[in-house]
């Protein structure tokens, strides 16, 4: 049996999927992005006539990526310190990752979850940054029979 989380306060997906599953006392996270809750805002994005991205702040879209996570994890009942497991997709590994190691680690000095971080050529909408998640829930948050 499973769960399936959505945050009101979190950016809607962008396709056919939930913010989050619990199986278990683990909670998966989908690809979290750091678009504006209610909105296709985008931290620190400017973008052409035509859709493209002219540029870009990747330490914004860090700290708006990293408040989305932690708005779904409170939807579903977890935490910040329930994150056990994190990749992270950076779009320009050269010019980002320097920024984006730096932010991280504000975010996480207590908690240090295994983390992989990726370079990919691009993300579903014009953002430089996504996180893929997984949140170890303790027992007396997990559901029975999720």
């Amino acid at each position: 049996m499973s769960e399936f989380f959505n945050a009101d306060q979190a950016p809607k997906p962008v396709g056919l999927y939930p913010h989050a599953r619990q199986v278990g006392n683990l909670l998966f996270l989908s690809g979290v992005g750091p678009r504006q809750a209610g909105s296709a805002d985008i931290p620190g994005v400017k973008l052409d006539e035509n859709g493209g991205i002219m540029s870009y702040d990747i330490e914004a879209q860090c700290h708006s990526v990293f408040q989305n996570v932690s708005t779904i994890l409170a939807s579903a009942g977890a935490n910040w310190m329930d994150l056990v497991d994190v990749t992270v997709f950076l779009t320009n590994m050269k010019d980002d990752f320097a920024i984006y190691n730096r932010v991280y680690a504000e975010y996480f000095a207590e908690n240090m979850p295994c983390r992989t971080t990726v370079e990919v050529n691009k993300l579903p909408t014009p953002i430089a940054i996504e996180l893929k998640c997984i949140a170890a829930l303790p027992a007396s948050s997990a559901k029975e029979g999720a």
